[in-house]
This record gives structure tokens, C-alpha cells and sequence, in this order.
């Protein structure tokens, strides 16, 4: 009975890995002559910030030069909890500075929450709220490209999350090219199939109304996935905009990435055990595709978790004789299962090839494999830990300006 339990993980899990990898094929092309629109959509700009006095000077100044009507979007930093002079450097920017001070709900998915609430007591009110981190530079056309979607008709909106420093250390350079594979291979299928695309934690944009009728409600460790997940089960389809491009700061070091992964993989196994089932058993009945894909992505924590215990056996197997009648799918079909592990792996430098990835980003594929294998004892206690609901912040200290990393990716 185990052999047959074991036979059939593999078996699911390799569909699961063949089903993705037959998204990839509608990732090479991306929709041309999108619809333009003057700029008519008001934003208020939210950033979220908890003790970011090195970098959320260097963002405000971006924002504040974003090529879209000034009188159109007003920028508003949420100080939460914060210790040291981000609420100043806020002010003396000329932007608003909330502050927002409760040590008992510590997390961005409360801060965004308690921000929209002083949102819509305000006077002034705005078609749509967009979100960044203080880390973040953002593309001067970024409000645009929203504005056109927003017009178009989409009601939630990710933009295209590229790195700011993806050649400081090889742990920037893994998260650099995890960002450029799911930009091209993870997120662009889905707008071509007409797919939910998903939210990123930034570069994100909400028509107000939808934010007023359904609430934010996301307080999770990880507030953008849960955010698409309560948006596809209510019909709702999160679009991706490849154009609108958002630079996010990577940590530096393998300690604080791993600290940083710990608690996404928490937080997604939280939203993978509340939406994997309704949404799934919603898509059967409705028939809805996009229903479906949005319950196998929830569930890809728990892809990864039960992958690595299959790959630590199949490794086991190999060097222990007792095991050599367990059915392994490498044995079974080895043909279909080397090919489907192959094939992801070489889409990783055609997806930096595709996405024109900086020349020097390229020598970190050589430690990817061990960045990834890195994910297996975080996916494996989050899965034990996952209970818990402290927020830990990611400290972010690089501070670059956007025409600074032009500049250096072009040198």
C-alpha cells in the first residue's frame, strides 16, 4: 500500500509539473496595440513602510517624477510602527506622512487595511489606490500603463516586477532570474489564456470601488496571495501589465533571504489550507479553467513540500538495495520524468534571454540549484510552523536611483 500511496504522489505531482510546463508554451508572445487612453484616473499612492529611512527618500523622489498628471495621484507613506525618521523624511518630501502606531497587528496586510480605512474618510477620493514598497523604483510610465488598464476595464492590476539590484551578491542574482522566469513563463500564459494573473506584494493598482464594496481583509504573512485568491473566487481576474515595470530591492545575504522566504512559505501554506478546496470544487462546478489554475497555484507549497520529500527518497533509493523494488515514476517512465525536470530548468536562461537579463546575471544559474535546494528545509519548517502569524521585517538598505541602475545595467 505505501509502494502504490508513493506511485501516486509522483504521478500527481508530475502532472502538476507537466501542467505547468504546458503554460509555458503561451508565455513566448504578449499582446501588442493595446488601447490607450488620456490620462483621466485619479491614484492615491500608497507606501508601505515600517523603519525605511535609508530607501523611501530615494522612492519618493521617483514617484514624484512619474510622467502622469501631478494633480492626478497624491502619495501617501504609511509609517507603521516606525521607530526612526521615515514619518520626517516623508514630510519634508512634501508627501503625506500616516502614521500609524498598534504593536499588537504588526504587518503590511494591517497597515494597507488601516490606511484605506483614513483613506475614505478623507475629503479628496480617488478612482484607484496603487501600492509600492519603500524599497521600490518604479518605471515613469507606471501610471499610465494603469490608467489605460483601469479604463480598459480591469479592476485589479499587477505590474511587471523586475530587481533593483539583481547583480549585488549571488543571492540578488537567484532572485533576479525566479523574477524573470515568472514574468515570462508564470504570469504572461495566463494573460494570453485569459487566466487570473497574481498579485506580487508591489506595483500593484485597485479600483477604489472594488476596494470599498469587498474590503481589503488581507492580513495574512503573505497579503498579495491571499488578495488574488478572495478576488478569483469572487469572479474577479487580477490582469498583469508587462509594460508597467516596478524595481524591487533583494536581500543581500543567504541569512536574511532565508528569515524573508520563511515567511512567505508560512503564509502561503495558511492561504493554500483556506482557498485550495473552495476554490477548487467552485471551478469544477462553474467549469471555470481560470478557478482551477488559481487552486493549483495556491496549492504550490504544498507541490514543493511533498516534491522534495519524493526527490530526498528517490535519492535514498539509489544508494539503499532494499529499496530497489519501491516503484519510483523515474523508473516507470523516466523518459516523461527527466523530461519534464530538464525542460523547467532550461526555460530559467531562454526566460533571461527573452526578458534581456543583464550579461552579469547570468553566472549566478551556476548556484541557482543550490538557492532552490535552499527552499526545501524553509518549505519543510514553515510546514510545521506554520501557525505562526508574526510579521518579521525585511531591513532594505541599498539606496540607488532609478537613472543610477540604468546607467549600471547599461555599463
Amino acid at each position: 500500500m505505501l509502494d502504490n500511496i508513493m506511485l501516486t504522489f509522483q504521478i500527481g505531482l508530475a502532472l502538476v509539473g507537466a501542467y505547468q510546463l504546458f503554460l509555458t508554451f503561451f508565455g513566448w508572445y504578449r499582446p501588442k496595440n493595446k488601447q490607450t487612453f488620456a490620462p483621466q484616473k485619479s491614484f492615491a499612492v500608497l507606501v508601505a513602510a515600517h523603519n525605511e529611512e535609508q530607501v523611501v527618500g530615494a522612492l519618493i523622489e521617483n514617484l514624484k517624477a512619474l510622467d502622469y498628471p501631478k494633480e492626478l495621484y497624491d502619495i501617501f507613506v504609511i509609517c507603521d510602527n516606525c521607530t526612526d525618521q521615515t514619518a520626517d523624511i516623508a514630510r519634508s518630501h512634501g508627501v503625506y506622512a500616516m502614521e500609524r502606531h498598534n504593536p499588537n497587528l504588526r504587518g503590511k496586510g494591517y497597515a494597507i487595511e488601516w490606511m484605506l480605512k483614513e483613506l475614505w474618510k478623507r475629503e479628496r477620493q480617488y478612482d484607484a489606490v496603487v501600492m509600492f514598497d519603500a524599497d521600490n523604483l518604479s518605471s515613469p510610465d507606471y501610471l499610465i500603463h494603469m490608467n489605460n488598464d483601469l479604463c480598459s476595464g480591469s479592476r485589479v492590476i499587477q505590474a511587471y516586477l523586475d530587481s533593483k539590484n539583481p547583480t549585488d551578491s549571488w543571492v540578488t542574482g537567484s532572485y533576479a532570474i525566479s523574477y524573470y522566469f515568472a514574468n515570462r513563463f508564470w504570469q504572461m500564459p495566463r494573460t494570453n489564456l485569459g487566466l487570473a494573473n497574481y498579485l506580487g506584494g508591489t506595483g500593484m493598482c485597485f479600483e477604489s470601488k472594488l476596494l470599498k464594496q469587498i474590503g481589503w481583509g488581507a492580513t495574512s504573512l503573505v497579503e498579495d496571495l491571499e488578495f488574488s485568491m478572495r478576488c478569483i473566487k469572487l469572479g474577479i481576474r487580477p490582469t498583469y501589465n508587462y509594460e508597467a515595470i516596478v524595481y524591487d530591492e533583494k536581500p543581500l545575504t543567504f541569512k536574511v533571504s532565508a528569515k524573508q522566504r520563511l515567511r512567505w512559505m508560512q503564509g502561503h501554506f495558511d492561504v493554500a489550507k483556506r482557498y485550495f478546496f473552495p476554490l477548487l470544487w467552485q471551478g469544477i462546478k462553474e467549469g471555470s479553467w481560470t478557478k482551477i489554475d488559481a487552486a493549483i497555484y495556491s496549492a504550490n507549497v504544498y507541490n514543493f513540500f511533498f516534491g522534495a520529500i519524493i526527490t530526498v527518497l528517490l535519492w535514498i533509493k539509489s544508494v539503499t538495495p532494499g529499496w530497489s523494488e519501491t516503484p519510483m515514476l523515474a523508473d516507470v517512465n523516466p523518459v516523461f520524468f527527466n523530461s519534464v525536470s530538464l525542460a523547467i530548468y532550461v526555460l530559467l536562461p531562454i526566460s533571461m534571454f527573452v526578458e534581456k537579463a543583464p550579461g552579469k546575471v547570468y553566472k549566478y544559474l551556476i548556484l541557482y540549484p543550490i538557492f532552490m535546494l535552499s527552499w526545501w528545509p524553509i518549505t519543510f519548517y514553515a510546514f510545521f510552523t506554520q501557525n505562526n502569524k508574526q510579521w518579521s521585517h525585511t531591513e532594505h538598505t541599498r539606496v540607488i536611483r532609478l537613472d543610477e541602475m540604468k546607467s549600471k545595467q547599461v555599463s
